[in-house]
C-alpha cells in the first residue's frame, strides 16, 4: 500500500479512548501502524476502517500487556518482520477509584504491573532498537494526578506520578542518542475511563471533561516538537499552576473535593 510516511507507529491500548484517536490521526498522517491491546474484536474492526480510510499498512496485535513475556514476545514478532518502530505510544494503563484497604490486594497489584512495571518493558525494549538506529521517539501518557496524591486514586496517582518521572529522566538521558522522549498528562476525558474505574463524574468533573481528539492532537504535536511533557486543556494547565503555587494540604484538600465530591 502506498503511504505518505512509511514510518511505523506502534500504539498500546490502541482498542479505545486515547489510544483508537492515537491510531486514527496517525493513519490520517500516513503512517503504518502496529495496534495492541486485548480485546481482539475492536482492533481488527479499528484496523480494517483505517486501512480502507486511509490505505495504510495496519497490523494487530492481540497481547495482553501484564504480562512481561508476551511484551518482549511482540517485540521479536516485530523484528521477524523487518519492522522497526519509529514513534511509541505507551497508552495501555488502567485505573480504578476508590478507598485503597477496600480494594483487592491482587486488583492494586495489578494496577501496579500494567501502568509501571510492563510500561517500563516496552519502553526498554522498543528504545534498544532506537538507540541503534540513532532516532526514535515515544510518548508516555500519563495524567494530571501525576502531579499530586489523590484521595481515592491513591495507587492510580502514584502509579502516573512515576510514568511522568520516568519520561522526565528519559527526555534527557535519551536525546543524546536521538530519541524524544514525552509525556502526556491529560485530565478527565471523554474516554470511558470514569466508568472503567467505577468513578463517579462529580458536576466539577463534567465541566472540566475533554474531548480525546484534542489532548491526542497536543501530544503528538508536543512529541513533535521534542517538548519534555504537555498538559493540554488550560483548565489542567491552571490546575497545575495551582499546584505548583500552593502548599500541599491546600491543593490536596480542593482537587479531592473536585474528584470525589
Amino acid at each position: 500500500m502506498k503511504t505518505r510516511d512509511k514510518s511505523w507507529v506502534l500504539i498500546t491500548g490502541a482498542s479505545s479512548g486515547f489510544g483508537e484517536e492515537f491510531a486514527r490521526q496517525y493513519a490520517g498522517q500516513g503512517h503504518s501502524l502496529v495496534l495492541v491491546a486485548r480485546r481482539l474484536d475492536r482492533l481488527q474492526a479499528l484496523a480494517e476502517a483505517l486501512r480502507q480510510q486511509n490505505r495504510i499498512n495496519v497490523i494487530v496485535e492481540q497481547v495482553d500487556l501484564s504480562d512481561i513475556e508476551a511484551v518482549t514476545g511482540l517485540h521479536q514478532r516485530l523484528l521477524e518482520q523487518g519492522i522497526a518502530i519509529d514513534i511509541l505510544i505507551n497508552n495501555a494503563g488502567h485505573g480504578l477509584h476508590g478507598p485503597f484497604l477496600d480494594a483487592r490486594l491482587d486488583t492494586a497489584l495489578a494496577m501496579v504491573q500494567l501502568d509501571i512495571a510492563s510500561l517500563t518493558a516496552i519502553t526498554h525494549v522498543f528504545a534498544q532498537d532506537m538507540r541503534k538506529r540513532g532516532r526514535g521517539k515515544i510518548l508516555l501518557v500519563a495524567s494530571l494526578l501525576a502531579y499530586l496524591g489523590v484521595q481515592n486514586f491513591a495507587v492510580y496517582a502514584a502509579a502516573k506520578a512515576y510514568v511522568l518521572g520516568l519520561g522526565d529522566a528519559l527526555h534527557r538521558e535519551l536525546k543524546p542518542d536521538g530519541i524524544t522522549v514525552t509525556t502526556l498528562c491529560p485530565g478527565m476525558s471523554e474516554t470511558g475511563f470514569a466508568t472503567a474505574a467505577h468513578q463517579k463524574l462529580t458536576p466539577a468533573l463534567q465541566q472540566l471533561m475533554m474531548k480525546p481528539a484534542p489532548v491526542v492532537a497536543a501530544g503528538i504535536r508536543a512529541l513533535q516538537a521534542g517538548r519534555i511533557s504537555i498538559v493540554p486543556g488550560w483548565a489542567n494547565k491552571a490546575t497545575t499552576i495551582f499546584i505548583w503555587a500552593t502548599p500541599r494540604w491546600l491543593h490536596q484538600a480542593v482537587i479531592s473535593r473536585i474528584i470525589n465530591g
